[in-house]
């Protein structure tokens, strides 16, 4: 009676009870938020010596999935995903009538911080925020919506440089402001802060 997830009696046997004990000892256990009765928060359970979330979290809710997440880095990775997609589709809704992808859009970004002086198809490939696996096939459409030019570098004629052009000027700087308004607003319940520590953290983990 009063048995709860917590204090529910171990079903493995007096024999194996005090081994498993001895090894939870030795094995550094994360720090749990503390609560007003002092126990263990009920969105935590314990199994196998791994701390595992038990309630349904939003994304859990948001994904219709029933079981609990296996690890919080699988519940964190999935939440990454899952914000990043929804970042993204509102950025695409934004680039929609101009013709224009994402992956365009960053293109025409590398090329107005490249200058005058342009840059090779594989520079751009190295500085896009996603991967792509036909660079040159981006650039030609792009080409043709007379948004950048290619040209053969005078120093070495093998080598191809991309510029933008002055009506792709023109289309960042009308995209500017918008951009600005749209992170603002998808941005806004989180403090700068927060922000800065989001930062600090996905670079840490982008560095290993």
């Amino acid at each position: 009676p009063g048995a709860t997830l917590w204090n529910a009696p171990s079903r493995v046997s007096a024999r194996f009870r005090g081994r498993n004990e001895a090894r939870r000892r030795r094995s550094p256990q994360p720090k749990l938020p503390a609560t007003p009765s002092g126990k263990a928060p009920a969105k935590y359970r314990f199994n196998d010596y791994r701390w595992i979330r038990a309630m349904a979290g939003k994304l859990q809710a948001e994904i219709r999935q029933t079981k609990p997440f296996d690890s919080i880095e699988e519940e964190t990775y999935l939440n990454l995903v899952r914000t990043a997609d929804a970042i993204t589709r509102e950025l695409d809704r934004m680039l929609q009538p101009h013709a224009l992808t994402g992956t365009q859009y960053n293109v025409l970004r590398i090329l107005r911080g490249a200058g005058k002086e342009g840059a090779t198809c594989s520079a751009i490939s190295e500085r896009l925020l996603a991967f792509d696996p036909d660079v040159t096939r981006l650039l030609d459409r792009l080409e043709k919506a007379r948004l950048v030019k290619r040209a053969r570098s005078e120093s070495d004629r093998r080598v191809v440089m991309t510029t933008i052009t002055s009506a792709g000027l023109e289309l960042l700087g009308k995209l500017d402001e918008p951009l600005h308004d749209l992170l603002r607003q998808q941005f806004a319940r989180v403090g700068r802060q927060r922000l800065t520590q989001l930062i600090e953290d996905l670079e840490e983990i982008r560095s290993r």
